[in-house]
């Protein structure tokens, strides 16, 4: 099979011939029909985040299934199916509890080493020599997914533009739902309004919030957000953007303030136009050894809660959303504005590196 590899950090995607991987006992292979484009992996592309080299990267997938391993009876070949990145090992403490996001076999083995869970990677060069997985490497023409994440996706739903549920609209899921545990009627803030953030405006509307405010410095990134429901826009490149969020508040602050981006400035931006009692959920990966600066008092003394959020919970959360796109609440056809083949997937990269994908884009396999 054709996969895009990075080979050493800092360098670029080189289509490579791999091994057609096999599925061992509990796993699923997916013909990978698409696979969505993450800032999370242009981190690991510029050597931000520690991963083993060679590696796949890609870690929100759509696809068929082509066959499934020892132990699997719940999917047929053909069926189509979607993925999202957490993929639960079902058997740790965590799971047991079901905080799949927390998952530490997946931590452990998956997001340190990448590999799965026996501590081997799937896929292989044809000299035999390993190849490291980020989730389940979805920039292949195949790709192996444990199957606690992987999930029937229904004929309504665009099969190519479904595979942005696995991480975009999964992740604003578990940050809306679970971590900010939003409530109807609360006004919300969305820091970056990226491929997560546009779906954080979508869920939050879609929950209730009254007042939904995007901050970004690309105007078309914030005509992009009004049209997927934010009430307000900031251009924080053009004005103080605490100063706006106040005035359309009452200089109240928000209840809610979600960071999309990891970026120490945002996280504070976030922290700043909450109001009293309100609450931070930082969503953004950041480069390693970030940190924010918090004025602590304030924290204290307005009772003001910061979380983080990694994601949602899979097996529990996965199929609501599905259930949320197949309802429209969640817009496929606007969370995907760009489509590249694999060959093309250096480029798409490149152009999230410079800030010109608005919402999503996504890398197509074909037929």
């Amino acid at each position: 099979m054709k996969a895009a590899v990075l080979n050493e950090k800092g360098g670029s995607l080189e289509i490579e011939d791999l091994v057609k991987p096999v599925p061992k006992s509990q796993e699923v292979l997916v013909k990978v029909r698409a696979c969505g484009v993450c800032h999370t992996d242009l981190h690991i592309m510029k050597g931000e985040v520690n991963f083993p080299v060679p590696c796949v990267l890609g870690h929100e997938v759509s696809g068929t299934v082509e066959s499934v391993g020892p132990g699997v009876e719940a999917f047929q070949k053909g069926q189509s199916i979607v993925s999202p990145f957490i993929m639960p090992c079902g058997t740790c403490r965590f799971c047991k509890q079901g905080r799949d996001d927390l998952c530490e076999n997946f931590f452990k083995l998956n997001r340190l080493k990448g590999t799965l869970y026996d501590g081997t990677t799937r896929l292989y060069r044809p000299d035999g020599s390993p190849v490291a997985m980020y989730s389940m490497g979805g920039l292949a023409e195949y790709a192996v997914v444990p199957a606690t994440s992987v999930f029937p996706l229904p004929a309504s739903l665009d099969p190519e533009a479904a595979c942005t549920l696995g991480c975009a609209a999964f992740t604003a899921y578990g940050a809306v739902k679970n971590q900010a545990a939003l409530q109807q009627g609360e006004s919300v803030a969305v820091v970056a309004a990226g491929g997560v953030g546009m779906n954080m405006i979508q869920l939050s509307k879609a929950f209730g919030a009254s007042t939904i405010i995007a901050l970004d410095v690309a105007d078309e990134k914030l005509q992009a957000a009004r049209e997927a429901g934010a009430t307000h826009t900031i251009n924080s490149r053009n004005t103080d953007p605490v100063s706006e969020a106040m005035k359309i508040t009452g200089n109240q602050g928000v209840d809610v303030a979600f960071e999309a981006l990891g970026r120490p400035e945002t996280v504070t931006l976030a922290y700043n136009i909450v109001g009293d009692g309100g609450r931070v959920v930082v969503v953004g990966i950041a480069p390693q050894n970030q940190s924010a600066q918090i004025e602590i008092t304030r924290l204290v003394r307005r009772g003001i809660k910061i979380t983080g959020s990694f994601g949602a919970r899979t097996r529990r959360d996965m199929p609501e959303v599905i259930k949320l796109a197949v309802e429209g609440k969640i817009n496929l056809r606007k969370n995907v504005t760009r489509r590249y083949r694999l060959e093309e997937a250096g480029q798409a990269y490149a152009a999230l590196a410079r800030g010109e994908v608005t919402g999503r884009a996504i890398v197509t396999m074909g037929s």
